[in-house]
């Protein structure tokens, strides 16, 4: 039997692929995606909610806003009906307001008007009518918190991110199919 010698070149060459063979090895022994309890990226690590742990009743609709795996879970007041949609939240911890609150009012094209506060971090914003620029999309539904909502975005980049101001923010497309269903005086909780 011979030893080959082995030359700073030959180790050189085969770093790539003794570096990659830890991964190939993962990727074959990982349970696939729909046996995981949660995934590496956001917008798919979030998992289904009971709505047990949060509320006593369905009443009207349940809404529970999990900042923490971005996701919000809808169900409807007779529980026959359960949604999830993935979310964008709040961009820092004291801007995150969670407890119980309630749907208080629904607008289609919602107008937008910056709160003190949002000003005071960026004096240049100011009002926007409905329209493809204004932050609150195409349909919102405002919380009793004032100055709270859960409303679409048109930068579909926030989505899954700490993004926002302190609402809920979802795709157009998922606002509008949440604001059809969910009835004013909608239990929300957002934790």
């Amino acid at each position: 039997m011979t030893l080959k010698k082995l030359h700073r070149r030959n180790i050189l060459l085969a770093m790539p692929a003794l570096a990659l063979s830890p991964l190939t090895v993962a990727a074959e022994t990982a349970p696939p995606a729909e046996d995981r309890e949660t995934a590496p990226r956001n917008l798919s690590s979030f998992r289904a909610q009971d709505w047990r742990d949060h509320f006593d009743d369905l009443g009207l609709a349940t809404i529970v806003a999990d900042t923490t795996s971005r996701a919000l879970h809808f169900w409807s007041g007779d529980g026959s009906d359960y949604r999830i949609f993935p979310s964008s939240v709040p961009i820092s911890e004291d801007l995150t307001k969670r407890g119980y609150t309630k749907i208080v009012r629904k607008r289609v094209g919602p107008d937008w008007t910056p709160t003190p506060s949002m000003i005071e971090r960026n004096p240049d914003l100011k009002y926007m009518p409905p329209g493809p620029d204004n932050p609150l999309g195409t349909h919102a539904m405002y919380l009793s918190w004032p100055a709270y909502l859960i409303h679409g975005t048109h930068d579909t980049r926030k989505i899954g991110r700490r993004s926002s101001d302190g609402c809920i923010g979802l795709y157009n497309e998922a606002i509008a199919e949440l604001y059809e269903i969910t009835p004013i005086g909608t239990q929300v909780r957002l934790i």
